[in-house]
């Protein structure tokens, strides 16, 4: 079987294409990146240093000085992968409630894109790469063997991640989080550098109504099948 050499998942907020991309990776070998991962640390990065979220020329300063390492995690980690900032691990930290709060106005400047863009590429080269996030398919990636673009109703995104905050034990209100996807949303479609789009050569899954496992059936079945040009 021949499978392809790297493959681009975009999508919108909490449509599940980090934990699909993760899933192919286990089962084919693959080294699963989270893009995402690049933009999360570098807020932690922005906020731990009081660095302001209004000045794009320092934060962009920062992600060029900013050393960004992510490793498959131990076996008996409840995390996909470990992150280093500065060779620091930060992975426990990068998806606060304060982080996550921050991360589109960070990922939205066009210098901070510039400087993680290069980076992101750097781990691509690998090769046997599953990358994953807004923009890998039009602008890290344009020339992936495979693109695909995962999908899912704002409603069922909206609940897929209210339910995954009560198993968590959180106390949260569905409207709250379902407004809070839309604003992501707007501002993900709307940058002025690298706007959430879908590719034009991507194969387009919506997922409401498939399970994880479903939806990591029906990509795996189409990598299987891919056939180098």
């Amino acid at each position: 079987m021949s499978l392809p050499n790297i493959v681009a998942i975009d999508g919108p907020a909490g449509s599940g294409k980090s934990t699909i991309s993760y899933r192919l990776a286990e089962r084919y070998d693959y080294l699963f990146v989270d893009t995402g991962i690049f933009y999360r640390t570098l807020t932690l990065v922005a906020l731990r240093h009081g660095v302001s979220l209004d000045d794009e020329l320092a934060l962009a300063e920062l992600a060029e000085a900013t050393t960004i390492d992510i490793i498959p995690a131990p076996m008996d980690s409840h995390h996909k992968s470990h992150v280093f900032a500065n060779k620091q691990n930060v992975t426990d930290y990068i998806r606060t409630s304060e982080v996550e709060a921050a991360v589109s106005t960070v990922s939205a400047i066009p210098g901070v894109r510039r400087a993680l863009l290069e980076k992101q590429r750097s781990v691509a080269k690998k090769g046997m790469v599953i990358m994953a996030g807004r923009d890998i398919g039009t602008v890290v990636l344009p020339n992936a063997d495979v693109k695909l673009y995962v999908d899912a109703s704002l409603e069922e995104r909206a609940q897929r991640r209210y339910n995954q905050c009560i198993e968590r034990g959180e106390d949260v209100n569905y409207e709250e989080i379902r407004a809070a996807l839309a604003r992501r949303d707007k501002i993900d479609t709307e940058r002025t550098v690298s706007p959430l789009k879908i590719p034009d050569d991507a194969i387009y899954i919506l997922t409401d109504g498939m399970t994880i496992e479903e939806t990591v059936d029906e990509i795996g079945q189409r990598l299987e099948m891919w056939q180098p040009a």
